[in-house]
C-alpha cells in the first residue's frame, strides 16, 4: 500500500500511554497502525475516543509483547484476534489483521493474516478502513502516513457513507450493518445517502428481525443521539427498516421538533427522543421497552413520557397555578418534569407556533431550572417519639401529615408539622 496522505501529530497519538503501547508492539520491528474510528475522526478533526491498533502479530504474540513491557493484556475477544492492552489506566484494543473465512449473518469465522489490504476489505465502511502510522517508531517508516486501501479518505471528507466493496455482501456478513449504515449517515453523512447502500439495506431489511434486542437497541440509541436524527429516521421508514426494528414509530415530526428544544434547554437524550417517536400510549411504550430490553429506569422514563398523551404538562396546566408545578417537581423531580414539558412542547409545536404558547413553555422551563428541592421535615422517629408502636401506623401517619404539608404548598415548618402530627396521633386509635 502507498500512503494516501499524512496526518500531523495528534494529542492522542503522542500521549505517554499511546507511545508505551506502540513501543511494546513494535519492539521486534513489527509494523502496527492505528485503524478505524480514531483515524476517521482524526481526519475529520473530531474528538477521538477509543484508540484501536492493528497488528500482524497474533493474539498470543501481542500478550507476550505487552507483558514484556510491563503492560496489562486482557484477551477480550481473542477468538476474533482482539486483545485489550492497558497503559496508564487507558485501554487500547489491539487486533490481529484478519480475513473472513465464513460468515453467518451475525458473526464470522476468521483467519489471521499479515495482509493489510485483506483486513481492510472485510471492514464495513470505507471511512472505517483507514490505517495510520504512529509517530516516533524507530523503523524508518513515514510518521503519520495514512493508508487508504478502499477510498475511504475521500468518502469521509465528502460525508459519504459507503460500504467496502459490494454492499449486499457486506450486509450479509452481519445484518446489524444495516442499522450501522443509517447511524453513520446520521453522524457523518452529508447530502443524499449512497444509492447502492440504501438499495441493499432495503432489500435485506427483513433480516434485522433475527438480531438480538441488545444489538438493535444500542444502534438505535446511538442513531437517536445524532445531531439531526429525524431525517435519517424518515429515510429508514422509506427503506422499510424502521418498520422491522420499531414498527410502533409514528411520523418523526415530534422528534424533529424536539431536537432544537433539547439544544436550547437541555441536551440530546436517546430515551426522550425515542418517546417522541412513539404514539401517546403507555402500553405501547411498555411493549417497546420490553422488546428492546431497556433498563428498569429507562422503561419507567419511556413509559411516562410516551404515555402522557393529552395529560401532558402544558402551560395552561401549571403556569396558572405555581403550586401545581411545585407539586409535580417534588413528586417527580426536575429532570422528569423537564422531560414532560419538552415532549409535550415538541408534540404540540406546529409549523406556525403560537407566541403565547411558546412563551408559556419557556416560562415553565425557567421555573423548573430555578426549582430547589424541598424536604419533608418529619421522619419515622418523630412518630415513634409520640408513643406510636412500630408498624403500618408509622407510614400512614407520616403520609397523612406530608399530604397536609403539600396541600399548603410546603409552607409549614418542622414545628408546625410536629403539631399537626400530634393532633393526628391523638385522634388515631393506635
Amino acid at each position: 500500500m502507498k500512503p494516501a496522505g499524512r496526518l500531523p501529530p495528534q494529542p492522542w497519538m503522542t500521549i505517554p500511554a499511546t507511545r508505551a503501547v506502540v513501543a511494546a508492539l513494535t519492539r521486534r520491528g513489527q509494523t502496527v497502525r492505528f485503524v478505524g474510528g480514531c483515524v476517521r475522526d482524526a481526519v475529520l478533526d473530531r474528538s477521538v475516543g477509543d484508540i484501536d491498533i492493528a497488528t500482524p502479530d497474533q493474539p498470543d504474540g501481542v500478550i507476550e509483547l505487552a507483558g514484556a513491557a510491563g503492560l496489562k493484556a486482557v484477551p477480550t475477544g481473542i477468538a476474533h484476534g482482539t486483545v485489550t492492552v492497558v497503559a496508564e489506566g487507558r485501554p487500547f484494543e489491539v487486533t490481529t489483521l484478519r480475513r473472513d473465512v465464513e460468515t453467518f449473518g451475525r458473526h464470522a469465522r476468521v483467519a489471521f493474516t499479515d495482509d493489510w489490504q485483506a483486513d481492510a476489505e472485510r471492514r464495513d465502511f470505507t471511512m472505517n478502513a483507514l490505517f495510520l502510522n504512529p509517530y516516533g517508531e524507530p523503523r524508518g517508516m513515514e510518521d503519520g502516513a495514512i493508508f487508504d486501501p478502499t477510498g475511504g479518505l475521500e468518502d469521509a471528507r465528502a460525508g459519504r457513507v459507503r460500504f467496502v466493496g459490494d454492499a449486499e455482501t457486506r450486509i450479509a456478513e452481519d445484518y446489524l450493518r444495516i442499522l450501522r449504515f443509517f447511524r453513520f449517515h446520521a453522524h457523518y453523512g452529508r447530502g443524499a445517502a449512497d444509492g447502492a447502500a440504501l438499495k441493499a439495506c432495503t432489500k435485506l431489511a427483513a433480516h434485522l428481525a433475527a438480531l438480538s434486542a441488545e444489538r438493535v437497541r444500542n444502534e438505535l440509541f446511538k442513531l437517536l443521539a445524532a445531531p439531526v436524527p429525524a431525517t435519517v429516521v424518515a429515510l429508514m421508514r422509506g427503506a422499510g427498516v424502521l418498520q422491522v426494528v420499531l414498527p410502533e414509530a409514528a411520523a418523526p415530526a415530534a422528534l424533529e421538533n424536539l431536537v432544537p428544544l433539547e439544544r436550547e434547554f437541555d441536551r440530546a437524550d436517546a430515551v426522550r427522543r425515542l418517546a417522541a417517536l412513539l404514539p401517546p400510549s403507555a402500553e405501547t411504550a411498555k411493549q417497546v421497552a420490553e422488546r428492546l430490553k431497556l433498563s428498569n429506569a429507562d422503561t419507567g422514563r419511556l413509559t411516562a413520557l410516551a404515555g402522557q398523551g393529552a395529560d401532558g404538562l402544558r402551560p395552561t396546566t401549571a403556569s396558572a397555578d405555581a403550586a401545581v408545578l411545585r407539586r409535580m417537581l417534588r413528586r417527580s423531580g426536575a429532570g422528569r418534569v423537564r422531560d414532560q414539558v419538552l415532549i409535550d412542547w415538541a408534540r404540540s409545536r406546529g409549523n406556525r407556533s403560537d407566541a403565547a404558547v411558546e412563551a408559556g413553555y419557556r416560562a415553565l422551563l425557567a421555573s423548573i431550572a430555578l426549582w430547589t428541592p424541598v424536604v419533608f421535615p418529619l421522619k419515622g422517629a418523630d412518630v415513634m417519639a409520640l408513643g406510636v408502636p412500630n408498624g403500618k401506623w408509622i407510614g400512614d401517619l407520616l403520609r397523612s401529615v406530608e399530604e397536609w404539608w403539600e396541600e399548603r404548598d410546603y409552607a409549614p415548618d418542622r414545628a408546625q408539622c410536629l403539631a399537626e402530627l400530634r393532633r393526628r396521633v391523638a385522634e388515631t386509635d393506635v
